[in-house]
């Protein structure tokens, strides 16, 4: 188990130590991840900023994610979406409500500064763990748009299927830690306590 998420980033930092002092950018995913991200950012010396995302719930069941959409309106829905009720006027709505939490959360972290330019970088998105990938995915695939020089997925633990499903996305994958007992990320954590924007307007500022 890891003690807390900065534990999981000085774990992530020494099997990502080739990239120190070669300037990489790391990007978070908020909340849970913008602690590890700015860790590792300060371990790596390089810069660091997040990268929005959210994941699209499933009926009745928020913990689950049915797919997840960035900032820009791109998302990925999983297979079995249709499966746990989600039909497509109930994704349509979930798509509105999702995209009006990341607006919501740009205008609270822009004026901060501007959002570092990942084009022509070397570019290391994290996040706390994988369950489904879904969030993962979509970050991916927004940072992919921007034509980073290289794009590495870096988390502490995942599940198997979610690491088959973002494999194709990424030019590298570090992970510390596949379970065969997978069952949330939390689990693997002894200290896994909520992410307020408070603290990532504060580390976002640091």
């Amino acid at each position: 188990m890891f003690k807390n998420r900065e534990d999981a980033a000085c774990q992530l930092a020494t099997r990502l130590d080739t990239y120190r002092r070669q300037s990489p950018l790391v990007l978070a995913i908020p909340r849970g991840a913008v602690p590890m991200g700015r860790r590792l950012a300060d371990l790596l010396e390089g810069d660091f900023d997040v990268v929005l995302v959210r994941k699209l719930q499933a009926p009745y069941q928020p913990e689950l994610a049915i797919g997840a959409i960035d900032e820009n309106g791109w998302c990925t829905i999983a297979p079995y979406a249709a499966a746990m009720g989600a039909d497509s006027r109930y994704i349509d709505a979930e798509k509105r409500r999702q995209l009006q939490i990341l607006q919501a959360r740009r205008a609270m972290y822009s004026p901060l500064r501007t959002p570092i330019d990942p084009a022509g970088r070397i570019v290391i998105v994290v996040d706390d763990g994988l369950a489904t990938g879904a969030t993962m995915t979509a970050a991916l695939h927004s940072v992919r748009q921007h034509r980073p020089a290289r794009l590495v997925c870096a988390v502490p633990v995942a599940s198997r299927e979610a690491l088959e499903r973002i494999r194709p996305l990424a030019d590298e994958i570090v992970c510390l830690q596949v379970p065969d007992d997978f069952q949330a990320v939390g689990q693997f954590y002894r200290d896994f306590h909520q992410i307020e924007d408070e603290e990532v307007i504060r580390l976002l500022k640091s």
